[in-house]
């Protein structure tokens, strides 16, 4: 069984600050993804991460998502990189000592672009280590584009074009909240918990998909939920969970089908419980 992870980045960074790890949340998160792979042999991880306030505060200072065209822009790609590339050690270190088998693939070595959306992946790198026994780790990243120079690629991106080759069974995207809401639930105590979006319930929900907490040059909330309704229109058997890491125990969870968070999916269904 194939799961793709993501850690998000404003979930294992504080991005309201610059350069911040969580490590104990890094920590933690990897010891229940340990415990989820010990509890069930057959399952295997492509795992991702946000840049949090390592990759976006920088990404925003140059503006590399939209283009890089002159000397003062290829800086800042390159600082945006190393800076995605510091946070990546980090989470990898936490991964290996939790006993995981994790093994770092660059997007931005692998990927290119063409006005932002990627057209090479690293789906045959990812599949040879997944065939391997190892746990790969992307992140995301710069990349080169055939247009804008170059550009910045979300870990939600860099999924999508994994899903084609690989045909995971469940994508689960840990955040700060658990799940998707009415409203912003940092930001109002009324806002209600939402179990199940399909295309058809988007609309009514839409309101409640505010902008990301601190710095996201990849889109927030919206374009995360939209890219995900994407996937699941591409591949209907295909559901993608979201949810929170900070809530002990809820990604182990979520790796195991249990019910936490909110559920994209292609059309509504009751939720598969596993043992």
């Amino acid at each position: 069984m194939l799961v793709f992870l993501k850690l998000g980045g404003s979930l294992i960074t504080d991005k309201r600050a610059a350069e911040t790890p969580r490590l104990a949340v890094i920590d933690r998160l990897a010891q229940e993804i340990a415990a989820a792979q010990q509890a069930d042999p057959t399952l295997r991880l492509v795992i991702g991460h946000g840049s949090g306030s390592f990759g976006h505060h920088h990404g925003r200072k140059y503006g590399t998502r939209d283009g890089v065209h002159d000397a003062a822009g290829w800086y800042g790609y390159a600082t945006v990189a190393d800076a995605a590339a510091r946070l990546n050690r980090i989470v990898i270190a936490a991964l290996l000592r939790a006993g995981i088998a994790a093994w770092s693939i660059q997007p931005g070595a692998l990927i290119c672009c063409t006005d932002g959306r990627i057209v090479q992946g690293p789906e045959t790198t990812v599949a040879a280590a997944l065939s391997r026994a190892l746990t790969p780790v992307v992140f995301g990243d710069v990349a080169l584009d055939t247009v804008r120079g170059g550009t910045i690629v979300s870990t939600e991106e860099v999924f999508d074009r994994l899903l084609d080759a690989l045909a995971p069974v469940r994508i689960v995207l840990a955040g700060e909240v658990d799940g998707i809401f009415t409203a912003d639930p940092q930001l109002d105590p009324t806002a209600q918990p939402i179990d199940v979006v399909t295309p058809a319930t988007l609309t009514a929900i839409a309101v409640g998909l505010g902008s990301s907490h601190g710095v996201d040059v990849t889109g927030g909330m919206r374009a995360k939920v939209q890219q995900a309704l994407d996937m699941v229109g591409r591949h209907p058997v295909l559901e993608v969970v979201v949810c929170s890491g900070l809530e002990a125990g809820h990604v182990q969870a979520a790796l195991r089908g249990a019910p936490v968070g909110t559920r994209i999916v292609a059309q509504a269904a009751p939720r598969a419980v596993s043992a």
